[in-house]
């Protein structure tokens, strides 16, 4: 079982069946999450900054503000992009 402090990292996000996917114009989409906060849905999450993505579980916290550094000094933000 993975810690709550193992977080998948990735560029780009890829699939290859499209039909086990379905679109959703929900509004959990639309909210963005400071990093450390409880995961409120699982799911691969993206930095709103830098276009980095994860996983994280729900109730498990998204990862924190050093996770990794962002050369302009912005901030770590959260966004749900998929959800599972």
């Amino acid at each position: 079982m993975a810690k709550a402090t193992d977080w998948n990292i990735f560029v780009s996000i890829y699939y290859k069946y499209g039909q086990y996917l379905n679109q959703s114009d929900d509004g959990k989409f639309d909210k963005v999450h400071e990093p450390g906060v409880a995961t409120p849905h699982s799911g691969v999450y993206r930095c709103t900054n830098c276009g980095k993505e994860c996983t994280s579980v729900v109730s498990h916290p998204l990862p924190p503000q050093n996770h990794h550094q962002h050369p302009n000094r912005t901030p770590i933000r959260w966004q749900l992009v998929v959800w599972g």
